[in-house]
Formats: C-alpha cells, structure tokens, sequence
C-alpha cells in the first residue's frame, strides 16, 4: 500500500483540500514526502454525520460481528508488512525493534477487545423479575445492560504512532464498546496514519460494517481538533497528549450546549521511592538509567521523580547511576517541537536554586538529539518551589532528596495525581512502605514494587490512569480490558415487552453471557 497524502471518511479515501503538510523525518529535521491535504469544515461535517447515521446500525451488530471485525482490523495492520514500519521509522526516529514491538501490542489490544466484546460481560446484564404481589408496593420488571455513548472522537498520540493512534488502544475500545470513531490524525506520523487508516477501512469493508463506521481527519489540532469535539454528533473523546492540549479539548466539551466526557491522559512524572533496603541491590543504577532512557524518555511512565532518605548508600546509587547515565549516547526525539521542548524544560530545571546536576549522558550531532540528565534537590526545597514539579518530556529525572520518612512521605502527599508510582523495596523496609502504600493509591492509577512504570501490559487488570492532572477522570482507564467502560452508559428497561427486549436481556439469554439474576451472578442461562 503506498502513501498518497489522503484522509478516511467513510468508505472513501479522499486528498484534503484546505492546504497541506507534510511529515518530517526527526533525525535529518526534514520533510518527508508526500504532503498531504487537509480536512475543510465539511470533510469534518460528512465525517461526523456519517458516524451519526451509523451509530444505531452499527451498536446492532452482534458480538460476534464485532469481534470479527476487530481481529480483522488486526490482520490488516499486519497485512501491511515492512512498510509500515519503514514509514513509521522515518516519521518517528524510533528503532525497528521498537515499533514491531508495538505493531504486536496494537494488534494485540484489538484482539483482547474482541475477547472483551464475545464474553459479553462489558454490556451488565441485569434482571430484576417483577414481583406483582409484593406488599406494600409491587415491583415492574426490570432490565439493564450498557450500551455505546455514541460516535467518538480519537486523537493520535505523538510518542506511539500505533499503540495510541489511529487504531489504538481508544479506537479499539470505543468501536467493542459500539461507537463509531472519527480520528484527529497526529501531524507527526501522517504516512503511517494513513497506512493503518486504510487497513482500518478495508476491514470495515470486508466485514460489511455500516459507512462512518470509521473516519480519519487530517488537519490542526486548533481547527480540526477543536471543531470536532464541539460538533454535536461526537459524544466522548479519547486523547493521549500535553496537560494544555488535554484542557483546552476539556474546555470546548464542557461549553457545548451539550457537554460531553473527555477521557484525556496527560502530564505524569511517576515518582520512585527508593526505601533504604533496595538501595543494597547493585542492580538499581543500571535498571533506572535504561528506564529513564528508553524510547528517549518519550513515554508517559518516564521515571521523572526519585525520592530517597539522605545515606550513604543513596549516595552510592547517585554515583552508580552517574556512570551508567553517562554512558547513555543521546538519541532521537519524536519531532522538534518535542525536542525543543525538552531542552527547554531541562534549562529550566537546572536553573533552579538548590538543583545540581548529578550525572549527564552523551551528546551527539543529532538534529533532535537528546542528553540524558538526572538532577538532585533537597526536599525542603522541593516542598516549596512549585517549579520543581512540572513533568519534562525526555530522559530527564529528578532526585529529591529527604532527611528523615517523614519527609519522605510528605513529598508523596505533595505530588500531583501520577499514572504510576514506583517502590523499591524489601521487607527490611515494611515499616515505612506500609505507611506509603495508602498515599500512593490516593495519588496514583498503579502502584508497582521493585520495578519502573515504563512498559504497560495490555491485560485485563492493567490500569493506565490516575487523579488529575494525570488523566482527566481517575476512575478510567486508557490501556486494558476496563477501557471499554469509558464509551459505555446504563439503560434501564421497565416492563419493555419480550419482543422489543435487545438480545443480552432475552429470558433465554440468546448471547449465552454471564448475568446478574435477581441479584445472583448466572453463567450462560
């Protein structure tokens, strides 16, 4: 399949004509052909009215069709081959490893879904039986199950030109959950986009899915991006980006005249306690420096945050991780706005009172090339200067420093809402890990011991969420099987007859699925 420059809307490919632009390639800081067109305000209006009409038709569909239609989205991207990779090479920087490896866990999260939407589970089938003689006052018959919000708008990441793209982990969620997607392309990956794009439409074609099932808009975040959260078919986003590109979308969803969800995931620095015990394990500078650095920092769950009690042996630990940070060589950021932005922040953080710099990697000749750094501060420092807090996009972390626990667990209760938070420890250090453990879930979306956030599994408890600013709402999840239920509502059936009733709400229960009967979970009756 070759890379034209074109947009989805429907069944259709269709060459932008509002202007264009053109991918660069981040490691020559060069545009990359072709250019492609972009979306005029009635590309973005037949894209939304398409998604509107197919809404009812689509939510129709059997689970099986559903999930067929998922694997087959899967099967395409990969039908693709090395082409995809080579494109997504050029527009991103990132190694070949890298993207195959999220090739797999993209075409693995759409083949979970399709588990997701075959069990059936997702949809709450409940029945309350009427109780007719009940004294003082009968009970009607009623029947609930959840069903799709409605068409959802979808924004490309910058930093996983698959994962968290065009048919990533917010597409195939929103599409088990019944709801036609129109995606906001990313500009930093636009061949790429519009490969999978294509696969994502041929498949819709094969498995007979209504028109609108499926769009993809190329075009600013300021016009496109903005005019299609406000337009009234789209009834929830799902957005992977800045804590200023996820308030702005909040803020247009909230002014319409009917407001709707925006499940963004923002900024997260996901701090690291190290207790005393861990620090013993030789193993840590090593560990922490290849987190730190992986995929140039540019992931989400980038340890950005290290707190440790004043010793010898975190004393130890800077100096290991001096070496092994030194000898990382800079690599390739996903565009020059990242990398700008990186150096920038880094600037910013090394010209703060009481911040020393602790240990440097490597420069290069690269356009976009970035410097590893881990900075050191006091906490008592840190409590005070708001400044310190601000999540930096690179390979970038920051030690703090504290006296005593308690002021190690005062920096827990001061650090904003995170996706994750790590802790190193043994059970030397129960005492103290015990005390921090109830901090962390209040703070944070997952808690992991002995490890780094950096590598989220696509599973069916995997929670990749957590309080504002992390996410704009705690009680979601972006990655995992819990995705689904962010593009899901409850419907309530009072006495509907048995020949209306939707197929999971059946007396025989047709989909054979788990139900909640007279609140007793049945399985497949």
């Amino acid at each position: 399949m070759q890379v034209v420059g074109e947009m989805i809307i429907g069944r259709n490919a269709v060459l932008g004509k509002e202007g264009t632009m053109k991918a660069i390639d981040p490691s020559r800081n060069a545009e990359i052909e072709p250019a492609f067109g972009l979306a005029s305000a009635a590309d973005l209006q037949r894209a939304c009215e398409l998604a509107d009409a197919a809404f009812d038709a689509y939510r129709a569909t059997g689970l099986e069709a559903r999930a067929k239609f998922l694997e087959t989205i899967a099967d395409r991207i990969m039908d693709l081959g090395p082409a995809l990779i080579e494109r997504a090479m050029q527009e991103t920087g990132l190694p070949q490893a890298r993207l195959e490896g999220e090739r797999g866990r993209t075409c693995n999260q759409l083949r979970l879904f399709a588990k997701v939407v075959r069990d059936g589970r997702f949809q709450s089938a409940t029945l309350d039986s009427a109780l007719p003689d009940r004294a003082p006052a009968p009970r009607p018959d009623l029947r609930l199950r959840k069903i799709g919000l409605g068409p959802v708008a979808v924004f490309g990441a910058s930093n996983f030109p698959l994962a968290f793209s065009v048919a990533g982990g917010d597409t195939a969620s929103a599409l088990a959950a019944g709801c036609p997607v129109v995606v906001k392309a990313h500009s930093a990956h636009l061949g790429t986009s519009e490969l999978v794009g294509k696969a994502v439409a041929q498949a819709a074609a094969e498995c007979n899915m209504p028109e609108g099932v499926f769009s993809m808009l190329i075009g600013s975040g300021q016009t496109i991006g903005q005019n299609l959260v406000a337009h009234p078919a789209i009834k929830a986003v799902g957005f992977t980006g800045s804590r200023a590109g996820g308030i702005a979308l909040m803020k247009t969803a909230a002014a319409r005249k009917e407001p709707i969800p925006v499940y963004a995931e923002m900024s997260s620095i996901n701090p690291v306690f190290l207790l005393p015990g861990a620090l013993d394990n030789a193993k840590l500078p090593q560990a922490f420096a290849d987190s730190l650095t992986l995929g140039s920092g540019q992931f989400c769950t980038n340890p950005g945050l290290l707190i440790g009690l004043k010793s010898d042996k975190l004393q130890a630990f800077v100096d290991g991780a001096a070496g092994t940070i030194g000898a990382k060589p800079a690599t390739t950021m996903l565009t020059p706005g990242i990398h700008k932005a990186y150096t920038s922040g880094v600037k910013g953080l090394a010209g703060v009172d009481g911040v020393q710099q602790v240990a440097a990697g490597q420069t290069n000749d690269l356009p976009c090339g970035a410097q590893a750094f881990l900075y050191q501060v006091e906490a008592k420092r840190f409590l005070s200067d708001a400044a310190l807090e601000g999540e930096i996009f690179g390979p970038a972390s920051l030690l703090v420093v504290a006296d005593n626990e308690e002021e190690l667990l005062a920096v827990a209760e001061h650090v904003e809402g995170q996706l994750t938070a790590a802790v190193h420890a043994t059970a030397d250090d129960k005492a103290l890990a015990a005390r921090l453990l109830p901090v962390l879930e209040r703070k944070v979306g997952r808690i992991l011991f002995n490890g780094f956030g950096t590598g989220v599994e696509v599973s069916h408890a995997m929670v990749h969420g957590g309080p504002f600013p992390s996410t704009s709402d705690s009680r979601t999840t972006s990655v995992g099987a819990s995705a689904i239920d962010r593009f899901l509502r409850p419907v309530c059936y009072q006495d509907v007859p048995a020949y209306l009733l939707p197929e999971a709400l059946a007396d025989n229960n047709p989909q054979q699925i788990p139900r909640v009967v007279n609140g007793d979970l049945v399985w497949n009756a």
